[in-house]
C-alpha cells in the first residue's frame, strides 16, 4: 500500500516546499538586460559584432515567417534561423506537440526501455528514404556527422574520411575535421587525418580512393558556403567510384535535407543517388528541440552494433527523447499535410526567377543560383569605371563588404533578414522558411531592387556603410 509520505503529487501541481518560478515575470523584469547579459557571460563577441553593423535590435515575439521587433514592426526572415525553423516560428500542430508530449508525463529516457516514439520517427523519415534501414538520433547536425563518420569507419575498418573543399559539416572535432574552411580548424590542430577534394573532381577522388585507405566521402549536395551545387551526374558517378573501391557515400542533408531544395532530400534531386549514410537535423527539430538523425543501412549499423555488449558503444544521453522524437513527427506530418516540399519548389523557382531577371540590369549582380528555397545571390566586379573604383576600394579592405553592405540595408531600410554565405564571400545566402509566399517574395525582391538601385547610383546609404566598413576592416588587421 503507498504511503502518504511516498504518494506522487497529483500531474500539473507544484511539489510542497518548492519556489514557484514565473518565467514571465524574469523576461518582464531583466529582458531589456539581454546585450549586457551576453557581453557578460557568453561570447562578448557576438553583441560587439551585432552593435557594429546596427544588428542589435530587441526582437519581441515571432510567427511563421516573420517577428516582430520591440516598437510592433514586422520582420521578414530569410535566414529561418540557419535553415532550423523550416516551417516557420511556431508552427500550431508542433506546438501542440510539445503541449500534448509533456501533459503525457512518459517515462522517458529511463535509458532501459523502448519508448514508441523513436521507432516512429526513424520509421517515418526510412520512408522518404528506401534504401536505407535504420536511424541513430542525436542531438544536432554536427553530432549526426560525427555518428556518421564513427559509423564509416568502423564498418569500413578504413581511417580516412574525404571531403569537399569549402565544405561545412560542423565544429566538432570530428566534423571540423571534414570543414572545408581553414578559418573554422585554424588553432584547434591536430584533427583527423582525413583529406580535401574538390567538389566534382572525380579524377581527384579517384586518386585518393587507390591509396586504400579511404572510408567514406561526407558531401552536401548543395554546399551552405557560397550556394554551390555538386555538377550534375556528380553525385552517381561519386558513389560507384567509391563502392568500387569498398567505400561509402556520406551525404550531408543537414542544411539541404527535409523540403529545403525541392525534393525531400538534395541528393534525390539525381536519380541513382543511394547514399549509405545520411545526416539530417535542423528543421526536424521544428524550431524547438534540438534534435539530429544518421540514417543509415542494415549492415552498417549491424556491424557497429555487432554483439550486446557493443549495445550502448555509439549513444546520446538526450538522443531520441520524448520531446524532439514528438517535434519530428509534428514536422514529418505538417509536412505531407501541407505539401510543403512541393510548395518549397514553386516558391523557390518564382524567387529564384525574379531575381535571376535582375541579372540583366545590375552589373555588380554576377550569379543566381541554387534550388528550391536554398538561393545564393553572387556580386562580381561592375563594368563602368565608378563602380570599378568603389568595388576594388572594398575589396583591398576586405572580400566580402559587398554583399555585407547589401545585409544591413536589407535589416535597417527594409526590415528584412538575410546573411552573407560565408566568410570572405561576395554572397547573400537565402534559406527562408519553406512557407513563405508570393507576397513574401514580392517584398523581398522589391526592397533588393531598391538596395540594389541605391549601390549603383554610386552613393547613398549603402556606399556611406561601406566607407564604414573599409575603415573597421583595416583598423582590424
Amino acid at each position: 500500500m503507498t504511503t502518504a509520505e511516498s504518494a506522487p503529487e497529483p500531474s500539473g501541481t507544484v511539489p510542497s516546499g518548492s519556489g514557484q518560478f514565473d518565467l514571465g515575470a524574469l523576461l518582464a523584469e531583466r529582458g531589456a538586460e539581454r546585450y549586457e547579459l551576453h557581453t557578460r557571460y557568453l561570447n562578448h563577441q557576438l553583441p560587439r559584432m551585432l552593435r557594429t553593423i546596427g544588428f542589435d535590435k530587441v526582437y519581441e515575439r515571432a510567427e511563421g515567417a516573420h517577428f516582430w521587433d520591440a516598437d510592433g514592426n514586422d520582420h521578414l526572415d530569410m535566414l529561418a534561423g540557419f535553415g532550423v525553423m523550416g516551417l516557420g516560428r511556431h508552427h500550431p500542430v508542433v506546438r501542440k506537440a510539445l503541449h500534448d508530449v509533456l501533459d503525457a508525463s512518459l517515462a522517458d529516457l529511463t535509458r532501459f526501455d523502448c519508448q514508441p516514439l523513436p521507432g516512429l520517427l526513424a520509421e517515418k523519415l526510412l520512408a522518404h528514404s528506401p534504401h536505407l534501414d535504420r536511424v541513430f538520433f542525436g542531438n544536432s547536425g554536427t553530432e549526426a556527422v560525427e555518428t556518421a563518420l564513427k559509423f564509416a569507419r568502423y564498418a569500413t575498418g578504413r581511417p580516412r574520411v574525404l571531403y569537399c573543399e569549402h565544405a561545412f559539416h560542423g565544429l566538432t572535432t570530428g566534423s571540423l575535421s571534414v570543414n572545408g574552411e581553414s578559418g573554422f580548424r585554424d588553432g584547434f590542430a591536430p584533427l583527423l587525418p582525413d583529406t580535401a577534394v574538390p567538389l566534382g573532381d572525380l579524377d581527384a577522388l579517384e586518386r585518393e580512393l587507390r591509396q586504400g585507405d579511404v572510408a567514406a566521402l561526407i558531401v552536401e549536395p548543395i554546399q551552405g558556403k557560397g550556394v554551390h551545387e555538386a555538377p550534375p551526374g556528380y553525385l552517381r558517378a561519386a558513389q560507384e567510384l567509391l563502392h568500387r573501391h569498398k567505400a561509402l557515400l556520406i551525404a550531408d542533408e543537414v542544411q539541404t535535407g527535409l523540403g529545403r531544395t525541392g525534393d525531400f532530400y538534395a541528393h534525390q534531386h539525381e536519380a541513382g543517388v543511394e547514399p549509405d549514410l545520411v545526416c539530417v537535423a535542423k528543421a526536424l527539430s521544428g524550431g524547438y528541440v534540438p534534435v539530429g538523425a544518421t540514417l543509415g543501412k542494415d549492415w552498417i549499423f549491424k556491424k557497429v552494433y555487432s554483439s550486446m555488449d557493443r549495445v550502448l558503444v555509439h549513444s546520446a544521453s538526450f538522443g531520441a527523447n520524448a520531446q524532439a522524437m514528438a517535434a519530428g513527427l509534428a514536422v514529418l506530418s505538417v509536412m505531407e499535410d501541407e505539401r510543403i516540399v512541393a510548395r518549397a519548389r514553386a516558391t523557390g523557382e518564382l524567387l529564384k526567377a525574379r531575381l535571376t531577371a535582375l541579372t540583366e540590369k545590375y552589373e555588380l549582380l554576377a550569379d543566381v543560383r541554387g534550388r528550391g528555397l536554398m538561393i545564393g545571390i553572387e556580386f562580381g566586379r561592375p563594368r563602368s569605371l565608378k563602380l570599378r573604383g568603389r568595388w576594388a576600394m572594398l575589396q583591398a579592405a576586405r572580400k566580402g563588404l559587398f554583399a555585407q553592405m547589401v545585409v544591413v540595408p536589407l535589416l535597417q531600410r527594409h526590415r528584412i533578414l538575410t546573411q552573407v554565405s560565408g566568410d570572405h564571400l561576395e554572397v547573400i545566402k537565402l534559406i527562408p522558411p519553406l512557407i513563405i509566399d508570393e507576397r513574401d517574395v514580392n517584398r523581398f525582391v522589391d526592397a533588393f531592387t531598391a538596395v540594389m538601385d541605391d549601390a549603383h547610383d554610386g552613393g547613398g546609404l549603402v556606399w556611406e556603410f561601406g566607407r564604414t566598413l573599409v575603415k573597421q576592416a583595416v583598423a582590424h588587421r
